[in-house]
């Protein structure tokens, strides 16, 4: 029996030294886990993209990444030769149209009506020698002395001279009675629209010389000298705002007690010190947790994207060093100071 004992003696040690070796693994593990009012993120910063107003070749790039750009400052210039050309085109036609509502609205001129009289004279002056001629060709066919066919076109000549008579008369009458309201809306209906394109086309060629809408740090020019963006295409994309904001994703144990406005603090791998903020949003649709929160039971758990504006203490800090956040709001401890 004693033998028996002794034989399994070891064997125990070994189970009591596992479970030692276990709770101590288990310790280890937890520590390592964020707590229950805890997010992990990323430090981020407002991003906009200058986008290509046209697909031009870029011809003048004037500042570099990762500077700091001011509001208004000229990042690059692309080729504006085209959209100057189709600019002038289109301030032609506005010129063209412009002339010609004016002619409308003047009306016709002295001259006009003087010529169209002119003409309405010699057109009775041709119909009475045409119609003579045919009443003369008409006896004569009485008495066999012409043919029909001759009668018949001295008739034609005559008729078509009434006609040219009433279409000059015609004529004369709608130079006397001046432009219609119909013609002078049309003109300037033709008008706006050859200025409107004209404006668009100033438009594009201010937007060729591409500037900083507001200032901040130019983060990357995706494009180079000389390549052509297509339309639309970032051409620089820059970091802006005041002050950078930790974008984090919050279980969903944790969710029903974080709202807008609530305190946080932000702690920083290598810095001391955690940084204030408070959420200024939330995502109300949750997704699953990304692969850098994925620990422990967190990696079957739902998550809501949120935001975490920080303070001016962290002005210079860069975008994408990961962080964790921890919330003090209503049942999260005491404000973050």
């Amino acid at each position: 029996m004693k033998d028996s004992f002794l034989k399994l003696f070891p064997f125990a040690a070994l189970q009591q030294a596992i479970a030692r070796c276990s709770i101590l693994l288990f310790a280890l593990i937890t520590a390592c886990q964020p707590g229950p009012d805890r997010a992990l993120g990323t430090l981020e910063w407002d991003r906009i993209a200058l986008l290509a107003p046209a697909a031009e070749k870029i011809v003048a790039v004037h500042v570099r990444e990762g500077e700091r750009l001011d509001a208004g400052q000229v990042v690059l210039q692309l080729d504006d030769r085209n959209t100057r050309a189709q600019l002038a085109a289109a301030q032609a036609e506005v010129a063209r149209l412009r002339a010609s509502l004016e002619e409308l609205e003047n009306g016709p001129r002295s001259e006009e009506i003087a010529r169209a009289r002119a003409s309405l004279a010699a057109a009775r002056a041709e119909e009475k020698d045409a119609r003579q001629n045919y009443q003369r060709l008409r006896q004569l066919g009485g008495e066999d002395f012409i043919s029909q066919a001759d009668i018949d076109r001295a008739k034609a000549t005559a008729d078509t001279a009434s006609a040219r008579v009433e279409s000059d008369q015609a004529a004369l009458l709608e130079l006397q009675r001046g432009t219609r309201s119909e013609e002078i809306v049309q003109g300037e209906a033709a008008l706006a629209q050859a200025e409107a394109q004209a404006e668009a086309q100033a438009v594009v060629l201010q937007k060729l010389t591409l500037q900083a809408p507001r200032g901040g740090l130019l983060d990357s020019l995706p494009f180079k000298l000389g390549d052509e963006a297509p339309v639309g295409g970032p051409l620089a994309i820059m970091l802006v705002g005041d002050t950078p904001y930790a974008r984090v994703y919050i279980p969903e144990p944790l969710r029903p007690g974080i709202k807008v406005g609530d305190r946080a603090q932000v702690f920083i791998q290598g810095m001391a010190k955690p940084f204030g903020g408070r959420v200024r949003m939330i995502r109300s649709e949750p997704s699953f947790t990304p692969y850098f929160a994925l620990t422990g039971d967190d990696v079957a758990r739902l998550s809501y994207l949120a935001e975490i504006q920080l303070g001016v203490d962290a002005v210079d800090l860069p975008a994408g060093l990961p962080l964790r956040a921890e919330f003090a709001g209503e049942g999260h401890g005491s404000d973050a100071r």
